[in-house]
């Protein structure tokens, strides 16, 4: 017996959200997509009941892209909804689940098991945020907690602190499933646009010296003593400093470049094969996995910087392995050198405030830099293949909606070469190319402090949600457009 008779009557019996039995109409969609959004930034103002405020982020500067909020119920955000992709995506792709997404079955399995891999991951990353010593500020505010008539005592109010994260990890999952079941795009793209752009408009806008508008209204009034312009550290300081001017620079091309990126194509010609004159385009564009695949390469990173935070609260951390500043960040070892460039000041090994020695700084950008373009690339082809974008999935979607490529043969197989020429080479391209675009926007900042990967997933998933929308539109305007695109 395999271990799919097994797990079977596990699986099948996991919660969902039922699926639209037909057509969703377009403003059904938006209201379930608005509700959603609405719920998220509800429950992120929700505070652990019990808990001390004010402590160290244990995600930090990975917070843009897995969502969520610090102190809140929704605490771990995206995060096991991710690891649970990266491990049944490596698994998949190693072809050690034995699953055929293309069976009804199998695909129901599939789909347990995502669900069940993201509720043990949301109880592994909650617990050691409780029980490991405080990290991340959630030592308990009280020794004992007075709730419905019963007193708990500092390990109760653990557990109750434990109990409310991860409820809060379950409600991300399924709040993800209605928004990709009844809504527009998916709830794991909803939530990383709106902590990114909660993030930037804060960035702009916040009455503190972290705003950029602020910041420049105290220079124009001569409320702010940064140093004369003609002297290198005024200058420096108006160019540099988090959220000034480069920051401002590379925000807006980064989002000039994802922009142009998502029109740059090779478009193969397609013809109908009984209607003549029918004709279309399959567009095989320049990002062609999109930017999600960021999303589990640095998930990845996240992971092993929780995992050296864990390690050094509770003291098993050998010194070769890293040691840690004040601050909770890593200041030498393996973990150092795998932590990401998250500012300019990590990398400007000429800066006053690093300690570190230009060498080791060296070998940290050059590890963070390899990482993300090769891990780019690889997660890029796991994506594609396990979305149903590779050249065989194409060519067989391609066959059955009745279009041939002009000047070959109307075969599944013929398509597929055809494929082949383009969709690999592009999806390994793009894939190397968002890594160094993130890398490239984190080494000059941006503003709110979003990180080049949650800005550039911002403003990519943005723009399919976008083109989504359009479609949309489209096919409520002429209903017929929607029986050729299968979406009846």
């Amino acid at each position: 017996m395999g271990w799919k008779e097994v797990a079977e009557p596990v699986l099948t019996r996991m919660p969902s959200v039922r699926r639209p039995e037909g057509h969703v109409p377009f403003k059904r969609k938006l209201m379930w997509t608005g509700a959603i959004l609405v719920l998220y930034f509800f429950l992120t103002n929700i505070a652990i009941l019990g808990s001390a405020q004010g402590g160290e982020d244990l995600f930090g500067q990975f917070r843009a892209i897995l969502a969520g909020q610090q102190g809140s119920i929704l605490q771990v955000g995206i995060g096991p909804i991710v690891t649970a992709s990266i491990v049944l995506q490596l698994l998949g792709g190693a072809n050690l689940l034995g699953l055929d997404t293309d069976d009804p079955r199998d695909q129901v399995l599939y789909q347990g098991l995502q669900k069940l891999l993201v509720i043990v991951m949301t109880a592994l990353t909650a617990a050691p945020m409780v029980f490991a010593g405080g990290q991340g500020g959630f030592l308990p505010a009280v020794s004992q907690l007075q709730l419905g008539g019963m007193t708990f005592g500092s390990t109760g109010v653990q557990v109750i602190m434990f109990l409310q994260i991860f409820v809060g990890g379950i409600l991300i999952l399924y709040m993800d499933e209605v928004v990709s079941n009844w809504g527009v795009g998916s709830g794991v793209g909803l939530f990383i646009i709106a902590g990114v752009s909660q993030r930037l408009v804060a960035g702009f806008l916040a009455l503190n010296p972290d705003g950029f508008f602020y910041s420049w209204y105290q220079i124009v009034t001569g409320q702010s003593d940064i140093g004369s312009l003609a002297t290198s550290d005024g200058l420096y300081s108006l160019l540099v400093t988090e959220g000034q001017i480069i920051a401002l620079l590379t925000t807006v091309l980064i989002f000039a470049i994802v922009v142009y990126a998502e029109s740059v194509r090779v478009e193969i010609p397609l013809s109908h094969s009984r209607v003549k004159g029918a004709r279309g385009r399959f567009p095989v564009k320049l990002i062609y996995a999109s930017v999600l695949p960021m999303i589990l390469v640095r998930a990845l990173q996240a992971n092993i910087q929780f995992l050296g935070q864990i390690l050094n609260s509770q003291g098993w951390l050998p010194t070769w392995l890293g040691q840690y500043g004040s601050n909770g960040q890593p200041v030498s070892g393996f973990f150092y050198y795998t932590a990401p460039i998250y500012r300019p000041e990590d990398w400007m090994w000429w800066d006053p405030g690093v300690t570190q020695e230009t060498w080791q700084v060296l070998i940290r950008l050059s590890v963070d830099l390899t990482f993300m373009v090769l891990g780019g690339a690889i997660f890029a082809v796991f994506w594609v293949e396990t979305t149903g974008m590779g050249p065989d999935s194409t060519a067989e979607q391609i066959q059955n909606s009745g279009m041939q490529i002009p000047g070959f043969r109307q075969n599944v197989g013929v398509v597929e070469k055809v494929m082949e020429r383009y969709i690999p080479q592009v999806t390994v391209i793009g894939g190397a190319l968002v890594g160094l675009l993130a890398v490239w926007a984190n080494m000059l900042g941006t503003i709110g402090g979003v990180t080049g990967t949650g800005l550039l997933l911002a403003v990519s998933i943005t723009y399919k949600l976008y083109e989504e929308i359009a479609e949309e539109q489209m096919m409520e305007m002429h209903p017929m457009m929607r029986q050729m695109f299968g979406k009846e």
